[in-house]
């Protein structure tokens, strides 16, 4: 059976990612589940985004990846299910998905409306138990997309621009700080690499300026940051046995720009 992920800021303190679980397996009890996290910052789409999008690859063709971060849940923002290659995405039309579809151009979006699927009563503010889940379920045992709902060409996307070399500077942003308070940002090796080459590259974020791209972590002098690119690809700020978030004052509300020269 496909296998079935889910990623929410629900943290495990509630019952509602076991309640999401319930509802699945009362519909498809042969289903694979798998948690991917639920520890995403509440109401971030932006750091929810990225991260969505970073776990495609890992998992088999048929997969379907249910995802709520949902501050407008019961408000006129519709639910989605977005098909790309072999893989399903199930969630708000909120942006969350920007980053997926950004990548695979091909996609084909479905505004889930078929109430025949969903629990009943919907509530206003429980969409991934009587909308995602119910929709997830239905999926892994062979229901059509389209059954679901129609197709729609306009899914909400985040304002997102690719970074632009300026002047001998590419200039990104800080993405989100992991639980280590390493600071992971929106410029790739692929994009670093298409302009800068070798090791003699420099990193300024907030007042400190970072010379040369480490390969890990180690051996480095405690409390010294350095930047590297770590297993997504994107290059990371890290602090040495120490959290570069809280060295450098980092605001998840304010964001923090970076700069490699």
């Amino acid at each position: 059976m496909p296998v079935i992920t889910l990623s929410t800021d629900f943290g495990w303190d509630d019952p509602y990612v076991g309640i999401m679980k319930g509802v699945i397996l009362g519909i498809n009890p042969r289903a694979s589940l798998v948690d991917i996290t639920h520890g995403l910052s509440p109401q971030r789409l932006p750091e929810a985004a990225f991260k969505l999008a970073a776990i495609a690859d890992y998992f088999p063709q048929g997969t379907i990846h249910l995802a709520v971060v949902d501050p407008g849940v019961g408000s006129d923002r519709r639910p989605l299910l977005v098909q790309t290659k072999g893989r399903y995405w199930i969630g708000p039309d909120n942006g969350l998905f920007t980053r997926v579809l950004q990548v695979q151009r091909e996609a084909k979006v479905f505004h889930l409306s078929n109430f025949r699927f969903f629990l009943k009563p919907i509530s206003n503010t429980f969409h991934g138990r009587d909308i995602f889940a119910p929709a997830a379920a239905h999926i892994s045992r062979g229901l059509s997309p389209s059954a679901l709902g129609k197709r729609i060409t306009d899914p909400l996307l985040l304002d997102w621009p690719e970074p632009s070399f300026q002047k001998g500077t590419l200039p990104g942003q800080v993405i989100y700080a992991d639980r280590f308070g390493n600071l992971i940002t929106d410029l790739s090796r692929g994009i670093i690499g298409k302009y800068f080459r070798g090791n003699e590259i420099t990193v300024r974020i907030g007042s400190r300026v970072i010379r040369g791209i480490q390969k890990n972590y180690t051996p480095q002098k405690p409390g010294r940051l350095l930047a590297l690119f770590v297993s997504s690809g994107f290059l990371e700020i890290a602090r040495s046995l120490g959290s570069a978030a809280e060295m450098l004052g980092y605001n998840p509300e304010k964001g923090m720009a970076v700069r490699v020269s």
